[in-house]
C-alpha cells in the first residue's frame, strides 16, 4: 500500500505515517518498492515470523512466571495481611486532622 493511500485512512498526517513506517521497515516489518513517484510498502512475512517468536517466548516466560507466583502466594496466603496492624509503614499520618485548622 502506497504512503498516501495509508495516510488517507488513518487520522495521522502523511509525514507521521512515513516516520512510522520508517521505523516498521528498519525494524524489518516490512518492505518499500518506489513505483514511479510513489513508495509501496508490504509487510515482511519474515520480520512478522521473527516479531511472533519473540512474543510467544515472552509470553509463555511471563506467564510462567505468573502462575509460579500464583502458587507461592497460594502456599503462603495472600500477602500483607498477618501482623499488618502491628507494621509501621502501613501507618499513613499519625497527626490530628484539626489541627489543620
Amino acid at each position: 500500500m502506497a504512503v498516501g493511500e495509508l495516510a488517507d485512512r488513518l487520522p495521522v498526517s502523511r509525514p507521521a505515517v512515513s516516520q512510522h513506517l520508517r521505523v516498521l521497515r528498519t525494524a524489518g516489518l516490512v518492505t518499500v518498492r518506489p513505483e514511479g513517484t510513489r513508495r509501496v510498502y508490504r509487510l515482511d512475512r519474515a520480520g512478522l515470523d521473527i516479531l511472533r517468536s519473540w512474543l510467544d517466548v515472552m509470553w509463555r516466560d511471563g506467564l510462567r512466571a505468573f502462575a509460579a507466583a500464583l502458587q507461592d502466594d497460594t502456599a503462603t496466603g495472600p500477602p500483607g495481611r498477618a501482623g499488618d496492624e502491628h507494621r509501621d509503614d502501613l501507618r499513613f499520618d499519625d497527626h490530628d486532622e484539626s489541627e489543620d485548622r
